[in-house]
């Protein structure tokens, strides 16, 4: 090819290839805004689902740490400090230490004049009253994985909709670049939908069976800490109506 040639048709590449990157920009930013109000009022309720399922997680990763749910040595402390009837010092150690585990303690050592199986009851009242609450948050991401796909199944509706009304306006004359806005949202919103809703529920499913363990775990080690209580004689005292 000649020099003359070359120079002929590189203006004509680079211009080609300016409008494919122009169609490209252009096409992303239709795929954006392609349902009109509709489309973007349910963009910006999935975007919004999106960050609040990430705000959720981080938080359970914060919370659902085994140093905030059960303190090192605490157990432990507890147990000797029981087994030589030293309550104020046990009383003491669970305050220090702010936790489920001090929690579930404190229950229990308030029952101590009434028996093991009052103290048992109230260990047994209190895991079931911290489990509740560490799930209360939890539940929210199962509401949003759950949330998210109806939305986006909204946009798929409402997209399918439009698409159909401009084929109707047309009397059935309307061609692949009329429909394509429809399209877009429908597809648009359907993706974002289980996008924001598979990782909030693969999240919802770790942070459950998380939550499960830690209170498995300071179940047993209340139970180890609270054992020199079934070798204590128990005052005549009435248990306290519940």
């Amino acid at each position: 090819m000649t020099h003359q040639g070359i120079q002929t048709i590189l203006p004509v590449l680079l211009a080609q290839a300016d409008g494919e990157t122009a169609t490209e920009t252009t096409g992303l930013l239709d795929i954006v805004l392609s349902g009109g109000i509709v489309g973007a009022i349910i963009l910006v309720v999935l975007l919004s689902l999106s960050f609040l399922a990430a705000y959720l997680v981080f938080d359970q990763v914060m919370t659902l740490r085994r140093s905030e749910v059960l303190p090192d040595g605490l157990g432990e402390t507890v147990r000797q400090a029981l087994l030589t009837a030293r309550l104020p010092e046990a009383d003491a150690a669970c305050r220090r230490e702010p936790s489920v585990l001090s929690v579930v303690l404190l229950s229990g050592m308030a029952e101590l004049d009434y028996g093991w199986r009052e103290v048992e009851k109230a260990v047994e009242d209190a895991l079931a009253e911290q489990s509740a609450r560490m799930m209360r948050r939890i539940e929210y991401l199962s509401v949003i994985g759950n949330i998210a796909p109806m939305v986006g199944l909204l946009g798929t509706v409402t997209g399918m909709i439009f698409a159909f009304q401009q084929v109707a306006a047309t009397r059935g004359s309307a061609g692949a670049g009329d429909l394509a806005e429809g399209i877009y949202q429908a597809l648009v919103t359907t993706v974002g939908g289980l996008i924001v809703a598979i990782p909030s529920l693969a999240a919802y499913a770790v942070s459950r069976n998380r939550v499960d363990t830690l209170i498995a775990d300071v179940a047993f080690q209340a139970q180890h800490a609270l054992a020199p209580v079934k070798r204590r004689p128990t005052k005549n005292v009435a248990p306290p109506k519940r």
